[in-house]
């Protein structure tokens, strides 16, 4: 899947392709969180965004015998029209994704080309939809059909459904036989997470902008413009991580596919943080050294245990194969110690079944993924270096499963130019399995400091 945008903050035209794991680097104020906002909007908008049409002759049918059968290959055929149509309507959406002025936004696009490999007639759906009584209808489609087979529960004649709401739930239905497949379930870790583990429970916005403009005696507003106002005072991942942190009572009933089948990345991530996360009955949070029976608050906690609160929550209560987990600026507050270990995490994740895409300032993450990458290499001698140094053969990545992209100038083909332009987008890393990847801004960087260093201690 190849993500291509324009006008967005400070990149100008970019793409990126997204991998089993995805890198962003680059300095700051290059465009590497409006890359990853901007996709992460995406994947959580793309149903509303996506207008499938389902025309009133089934729904007739249905209504009149109980069950009909849709046939799914003129949507099929209309996918890449469908995507297209999805982007447009998402880019109108970005003011409100990242909580910003629409003249911002004004000539941003954002579009998604899929790889043709990708097809929806060996996908298996089912669905039940049921209203406060009872259920209402069943949908199924078997693997390897090219229809949709829905069916009305109870005695037709009895049923009495708008036809709107019969279209929209088929409509969803197609959206997903097509799409869902194709489209992970994303969750993402701000860099604003630090503070929302701190504040989790003071943290509502809502309650927070309505006080903010109640104070404002003098000025009036109709209660629909204030709603709009309060849902579009943070970003939308800003607004997920707390809303994520004030779940945490509810997110500890259940087990991830990660807690039932690979404890040892969760023993890992214990070994990275120095401990566990307790949540009691009371909702409240607490974080409990190893080997000990102190019970640390959030804000006795280190900044380390506060910035890896809600990834560590995600990995043993959340966590489902096929999710992307995205992460702005894993390396926040951690010592380079810890930065490699949670490179380590990710290729464990990588190979487990979840894709990771993060922005990184770190040296440390970038050479430790650069270690993990060459250790793969069918050779004894790797696998002997990696033994000594305790790699795990889960920890290891093949290099095709990664994408890295530095986030600064580069030369670009706008469309309908004749020739390249500089402009500020993302450039592709070269990445190979016995090299790792070939970072040159941190290169460049640890250079210069290294040139300096020596004629300090050598002399010109």
């Amino acid at each position: 899947m190849k993500i291509q945008v324009t006008n967005l903050g400070a990149l100008e035209q970019a793409e990126f392709t997204l991998g089993d794991m995805t890198i962003i680097c680059g300095s700051n104020n290059t465009g590497k969180t409006y890359a990853t906002y901007a996709l992460f909007g995406f994947l959580e908008s793309w149903r509303e965004c996506l207008n499938v049409i389902v025309p009133d002759d089934p729904i007739r049918k249905l209504l009149a015998e109980g069950s009909v059968v849709v046939p799914l290959k003129s949507y099929v055929e209309e996918v890449a029209g469908l995507l297209a149509k999805c982007c447009v309507a998402y880019a109108a959406k970005l003011p409100e994704i990242f909580a910003a002025p629409k003249e911002r936004f004004v000539n941003s696009t954002f579009s998604v080309t899929l790889d043709e490999s990708h097809s929806a007639s060996n996908m298996e759906y089912g669905m039940t939809t049921k209203s406060a009584q009872a259920d209402l209808m069943v949908l199924k489609k078997a693997a390897n059909a090219e229809e949709l087979v829905v069916t009305l529960l109870g005695e037709k004649d009895k049923v009495s459904i708008p036809h709107d709401i019969i279209a929209k739930i088929i409509g969803d239905a197609i959206k997903d036989i097509l799409f869902r497949h194709i489209f992970p379930r994303a969750y993402i870790a701000s860099a604003e997470r630090t503070g929302a583990a701190i504040f989790r429970k003071e943290l509502n916005f809502a309650r927070n902008r309505f006080l903010e403009v109640l104070s404002q005696g003098d000025k009036k507003m109709h209660p629909l413009e204030l709603l709009n106002e309060v849902h579009e005072d943070y970003p939308l991942p800003v607004k997920r991580n707390v809303a994520f942190t004030r779940e945490l009572e509810t997110l500890v009933k259940q087990d991830s596919f990660i807690f039932q089948k690979h404890k040892e990345i969760l023993d890992a991530f214990a070994d990275i943080i120095g401990g566990e996360y307790r949540v009691t009955r009371n909702d409240e949070l607490y974080f409990v050294p190893k080997s000990t029976r102190i019970k640390l608050s959030m804000d006795e906690s280190s900044s380390s245990v506060r910035s890896l609160l809600d990834i560590g929550f995600y990995l043993r209560h959340v966590a489902r194969e096929g999710d992307l987990l995205l992460i702005d600026e894993p390396e926040l507050n951690l010592h380079p110690e810890n930065q490699r270990r949670v490179a380590r995490l990710f290729a464990s994740l990588v190979n487990v079944g979840i894709k990771v895409f993060i922005t990184t300032h770190s040296d440390y993450i970038v050479k430790e993924l650069n270690t993990l990458i060459m250790l793969k290499q069918p050779d004894d001698r790797f696998r002997t270096l990696a033994e000594r140094e305790m790699y795990r053969p889960i920890e290891l990545l093949g290099s095709e499963k990664v994408r890295v992209y530095m986030a600064q100038e580069g030369l670009v083909m706008a469309e309908g130019a004749k020739r390249k332009s500089r402009c500020q987008t993302l450039v592709a890393a070269k990445i190979t399995q016995e090299k790792g990847i070939w970072a040159k801004s941190f290169d460049d960087t640890i250079s210069e400091m290294n040139r300096i260093q020596d004629e300090i201690i050598w002399g010109e």
